[in-house]
């Protein structure tokens, strides 16, 4: 009897917990599905790179989010970057999250599944595309070099022998180093001026950084290499710089995901293309590139 009644208890629980399993949700196999399951996206990006994006100290996270509670909210972020994140979370039909890691653990791949996919300006490199993958590039902009404005340079030439700060693993590293084999380097049949050979680099955590070192009156190095929407926004907000010469190559920017995902990129990465090509067909992109930058920056400089 009592052996009957342990076979009868065993099958009982098995029961229940083949009940369990059965009204759960069925898990997604893929990376697009996941994120409609849960209802957001998470989004890596620099809290720090205004005017894409930054941190908005007047946002107050809002209390029904979805967020998890180590991600930012759209409320306490603001940008151009941002903004176009909201808008692929929005047509996703799912509330947009970020996640604010550091440019070269982005840039690196292999993230652990710790964020869906960046929407940071990053630049389509070969050397990144050997771990990321690339959306269309949603966007298009001129790299410049800024210095101190009582420096007295008026070219890049006049570099030669100095010190110029960058941000890590960014394309402006590897322009100011000389160095198109590593990672990072944009193409190089879109160089339009080289660095002077005998440049030294003063690598920081993000070319901002550099600005604002900059603005705190560091003097180890004459100036800094980055987007042109960032140097002209530094110099609207009343840093001591000057913008020197023109553009020094263009980028291609673009979201990017990770090769190494646990569940496939692909259905994701295609939804995302259609709504990039449908923001640069509607003009969505356009104006909010107006919007931040003052100038349309949606489509390729010719």
């Amino acid at each position: 009897m009592k052996k009957l009644y342990n076979v009868l208890v065993m099958a009982i629980l098995a029961s229940l917990v083949l009940a369990a399993c059965g009204t759960g949700a069925p898990q997604a196999d893929n990376l697009l599905d996941a994120i409609k399951q849960r209802g957001y996206i998470l989004v890596s990006t620099d809290p720090n790179y205004e005017p894409q994006s930054f941190l908005n100290t007047e946002g107050k996270r809002p209390s029904d989010t979805k967020c998890p509670s180590d991600a930012l909210t759209t409320a306490e972020m603001q940008g151009f970057d941002v903004d176009v994140a909201k808008a692929i979370g929005d047509d996703l039909g799912v509330e947009t999250c970020f996640a604010t890691p550091s440019w070269d653990a982005i840039t690196a791949g292999n993230w652990a599944d710790k964020w869906d996919f960046s929407v940071g300006s990053m630049t389509i490199t070969a050397g990144r595309q050997k771990v990321l993958d690339f959306s269309v590039p949603y966007y298009f902009t001129p790299a410049a070099v800024a210095v101190r404005a009582d420096s007295g340079l008026t070219s890049i030439d006049e570099l030669a022998g100095q010190a110029i700060c960058v941000g890590t693993a960014t394309t402006y590293e590897a322009w100011a180093s000389n160095n198109y084999a590593d990672a990072s380097a944009p193409p190089e049949s879109s160089i339009l001026t080289k660095a002077p050979a005998d440049v030294t680099v003063v690598p920081l955590e993000t070319d901002q950084e550099c600005a604002q070192a900059i603005a705190a009156g560091r003097e180890d190095f004459v100036g800094y290499a980055t987007s042109g929407t960032v140097v002209d926004a530094n110099i609207a907000a009343g840093f001591p710089v000057v913008k020197l010469g023109t553009p020094i190559y263009f980028e291609q920017l673009a979201a990017a995901f990770s090769k190494a995902s646990s569940l496939p990129t692909d259905s994701l990465r295609a939804e995302v293309d259609k709504i990039i090509t449908a923001m640069h067909e509607d003009g969505r992109l356009s104006d909010l590139s107006t919007q931040w930058f003052g100038v349309d920056y949606s489509e390729p400089a010719e």
